[in-house]
Order: C-alpha cells, then sequence, then structure tokens
C-alpha cells in the first residue's frame, strides 16, 4: 500500500539530530539497556549533545544502552531506579560530577505514566516517615497521608520497538517492551528506533501497543546483536 509522504513519519537518524541539544531532558526506554534504541544513542553521542538530563529505569552498562551517555560524560543528572549495573555511574555520583535521583521501580513508571497521561502527578505512600518525605508536598486522602510526587515528562522520549509502520504504531519484542509504551507517551517530541518498519495494514491491531498517535518520527535501527548484550551482561 502506498504511504503519503506527508504522513509519513519515517526519516532518518541524520534528521532527527536537531532534537538533541545541550541541557535537553531526555527519556529513554529500556532496562539495563535491553531495549533501548542504540542508533539513537549512538547518534546523540556523534550529534554531541551534553549536561542532558536523563530519565530512564537504570544506568545501562558502562557500553550498552544510556550507559554510553553516563560513560561519556553527556549526563548531569539522572532519575532512575538503580545504577548498579554501571560502574561508571556510581563513580561519577561519588565524585559529584552526576547527580542521581532515586526512584522506586514502580513510583518512576508511575511517574512517568502519569506525564504521558497529562496528570499532574501521583500519590503514594512509599517513603513515609523517613527521609524520602523531606521537602514533599502531602495530602490526605481517606484519612490516609500520602506525598504528591510530580509527572514526568521529556523534551524528547527515545524508544525501540521490534516493528513500526509509517503511522507510528508499534510493537515491541517480549521482555524489550518493557518501559517503552510509558516513555513513548511522555515526550514532547518521541523518536522511535524501529528494527522493521513494516508497510500500513501489515500490522495486526490486536499487537500494536503504542499508537502512533504518541509518535514523531521512526528511523530505521542500524542493528544491535541482542545476543552479545546479553552475554555481556552475564559476565559483568
Amino acid at each position: 500500500m502506498t504511504v503519503d509522504k506527508k504522513v509519513s513519519k519515517v526519516t532518518s537518524l541524520k534528521d532527527v539530530k536537531k532534537y538533541f541539544s545541550d541541557g535537553m531532558t531526555l527519556m529513554c526506554g529500556g532496562f539495563g539497556g535491553v531495549g533501548s534504541p542504540p542508533s539513537i544513542i549512538n547518534s546523540i553521542l556523534e550529534q554531541g549533545a551534553a549536561n542532558i538530563t536523563l530519565i530512564c529505569n537504570d544506568a545501562g552498562f558502562p557500553w550498552i544502552g544510556p550507559g554510553k551517555l553516563v560513560t561519556e560524560k553527556r549526563i548531569k543528572k539522572l532519575l532512575a531506579s538503580h545504577i548498579g549495573s554501571n560502574p561508571e555511574a556510581g563513580k561519577q555520583m561519588h565524585e559529584k560530577e552526576l547527580e542521581v535521583v532515586f526512584y522506586p521501580q514502580g513510583t518512576l513508571a508511575e511517574k512517568i505514566r502519569a506525564g504521558g497521561m497529562g496528570l499532574g502527578g501521583i500519590l503514594v505512600d512509599v517513603g513515609l516517615g523517613t527521609i524520602v518525605e523531606e521537602g514533599k508536598e502531602k495530602t490526605t486522602v481517606n484519612g490516609s497521608e500520602f506525598m504528591i510526587e510530580p509527572a514526568l515528562t521529556a523534551d524528547v522520549s527515545i524508544v525501540y520497538a521490534k516493528k513500526a509502520d509509517p503511522y507510528g504504531n508499534l510493537v515491541y519484542d517480549q521482555t524489550a517492551r518493557n518501559t517503552n509504551p510509558l516513555v513513548a507517551m511522555a515526550g514532547d517530541i518521541t523518536i522511535v528506533e524501529a528494527e522493521e518498519i513494516v508497510g500500513i495494514g501489515e500490522l495486526d491491531p490486536e499487537e500494536i501497543v503504542t499508537p502512533g498517535v504518541y509518535v514523531d518520527h521512526i528511523v530505521q535501527s542500524e542493528g544491535v546483536d541482542w545476543k552479545w548484550v546479553w552475554e555481556k551482561r552475564k559476565d559483568n
């Protein structure tokens, strides 16, 4: 089926580089590097953007996923659930080169989801009575106290999909799906790296997880050896 170029969101890695800038807030899908968009991350490194605030489940590994951006000291602030798989992130944090804000994984995911849904924030009770509540706004609902966690959004969201059609409908690959559907909703600009770009009508509607309304641009993946990634993870 022929797709009108005016509505097709398929573009090149070269053309999306203009969306990356110094000081931007970047949201990245992935879990331990799996499901993170490798070609886009390499493109950011080539483009040179720095002083980035990164929102991601974790810091990846030093040579996998968003960990590359940390290793190259492109990140000034990281919002994540853990950084243990990336020693470089821990080193930079202790040397005060990298500011790290930790959230429980579920809280982080919900803050991103809230941002994508246009909500102001979420209510949580995890951490009440501890240092976690310092500086947090609180409210009472039905007699129970909660902390208010503001929603998270980003200037640019980058995600990885197994398949995409030219309108931006996305299918993910099993566990590589992880936070990608949430991240796709929460960016002012959402850029998708797709392993495969298929024609209109080739995706089973029941397979589609992220509808194209959330997607602004799609680039073809330059490929990643996921077997190598898993082997390197096991060696760590």
